[in-house]
């Protein structure tokens, strides 16, 4: 594995300078700002990553007013307590997208971020004051307490509220592979450790956080 110097010098070349290089770079929130995120925007937000896999973007965000609305603005008390019945009706709701299982995983994933709430408060204070040395530990807790976080669906999640987090694109996958870390999305405890390790270093070595370390190894796929 080559050091962050290697991949500093790459896309500093590829960008011209280091202004245009920031130009590019994302920022992650504050843990300050993240405890100030209100549970209900955290629920919206998960909801809206579950609903946005596999489909267009542009499609789900067009309709996500109307979830808004047919969610009780993603209050996870009100949401918590939408039962089968509730869902169904849902289903018949043309303003929305009508899939039974996404549908479904919204008062489920309420429950979660709840529960999470009565132990640290918030759910805010949950996802700050996890440490992003082990953040593919926060990816498993996810997924593994929430409804359909697995895959990409939890680190996409965390990028999206701005928690510093590396997502595994198919382009930072490929940029791993060249530097003989892993050869496949890390799916599994080591290969996600080997990945955390890497990251962990070149944050160590640079200062950066992992949001734009991902960014810059995406960078170096297939250009």
């Amino acid at each position: 594995m080559q050091d962050y110097k290697w991949l500093n010098e790459y896309c500093l070349n590829r960008f011209g300078s280091a202004a245009a290089l920031e130009a590019h770079l994302p920022t992650p929130a504050t843990p300050k700002k993240l405890k100030a995120i209100s549970n209900d925007r955290y629920l919206s937000t998960m909801a809206l990553r579950v609903f946005r896999a596999g489909l267009k973007h542009s499609l789900v965000d067009a309709k996500w007013p109307a979830f808004e609305q047919v969610f009780f603005g993603f209050d996870p008390e009100k949401v918590v307590l939408m039962g089968a019945d509730h869902l169904e009706r849902l289903m018949q709701d043309a303003r929305i997208i009508r899939h039974l299982g996404k549908l479904k995983s919204v008062p489920r994933n309420a429950q979660l971020i709840l529960d999470i709430a009565k132990e640290h408060g918030s759910f805010g204070h949950f996802i700050a004051e996890w440490p992003v040395t082990d953040i593919v530990g926060l990816w498993r807790y996810l997924a593994k307490h929430g409804n359909q976080m697995g895959g990409l669906s939890a680190p996409r999640f965390l990028r999206m509220v701005g928690k510093d987090t590396f997502i595994p694109s198919e382009d930072v996958v490929a940029a791993l592979n060249a530097q003989k870390i892993v050869d496949k999305v890390p799916s599994s405890q080591r290969d996600q450790a080997a990945v955390q390790a890497a990251f962990n270093q070149w944050h160590a070595e640079s200062g950066r956080p992992l949001c734009q370390l991902s960014m810059m190894l995406s960078y170096t796929a297939n250009h």
